[in-house]
């Protein structure tokens, strides 16, 4: 007996849907993890703040997280620059692509998660969206500190050009540097905030997203 288009389509849809499900436990444990990892956040990111030598064990907790997210997204974002340096890009180019892959990136996997209807893993990479993007906003703030990023603050772990010293400069807007930074870390923290609000509706809430 055959089937005509409409039902194939139907179950397509069908079993894209139930890829998506997660049992409401999963759910509301991943709320509780990124609702305290963002109310940690703005305490314990070390964006310019002196280090703590007595840390309590759930900063401990929150610098492994932290790490281990913070070296993803470098990675990410040194792999950007790779690329121009494979392509035959302009310097404006090479110079802003680690940062377009670093955001790029979460947003991505954003995308492609809401392709397959599955919306916990979508606010989750949106929530890296923000994540990356205020590690994006203290890099921008120390723009005014010189061409040259200093070996301690360089995810190389050596002495490297500041690509927003490059990038502000070549715009002519350097000396609005922190400006600009505060936009993009107001921006960070709406993507965090409206991500874990909406995973607080999807693991406490029963009906689906559309």
């Amino acid at each position: 007996m055959k089937r005509n288009r409409d039902d194939f389509s139907y179950l397509f849809k069908k079993e894209e849907e139930s890829n998506g499900k997660v049992s409401p436990l999963v759910k509301k444990s991943i709320f509780v993890i990124f609702a305290l990892f963002l109310l940690l956040f703005s305490k314990y990111a070390p964006y310019g703040n002196p280090p703590v030598h007595d840390p309590s064990l759930m900063q401990h907790i929150f610098n492994l997280y932290f790490f281990i997210s913070n070296q993803t997204f470098g990675i990410v974002h040194e792999g950007g620059h790779g690329i121009c340096y494979i392509l035959p890009c302009p310097q404006f180019l090479t110079v802003l692509n680690g940062t377009i892959f670093q955001i790029g990136f979460p947003l991505g996997v954003a995308y492609y998660y809401r392709r397959k209807l599955n919306f916990l893993a979508m606010w989750i990479g949106i929530y890296f969206a923000g994540f990356t993007m205020h590690n994006t906003a203290w890099y921008i703030s120390t723009a005014h500190e010189g061409a040259i990023l200093p070996a301690h603050k360089s995810f190389l772990g050596v002495d490297a050009y500041h690509d927003f010293h490059y990038l502000l400069s070549a715009l002519g807007v350097l000396e609005y540097d922190n400006a600009i930074a505060w936009i993009v870390r107001l921006i960070a923290y709406g993507l965090m905030l409206y991500s874990v609000w909406r995973l607080f509706l999807l693991a406490f809430h029963e009906e689906e997203e559309g």
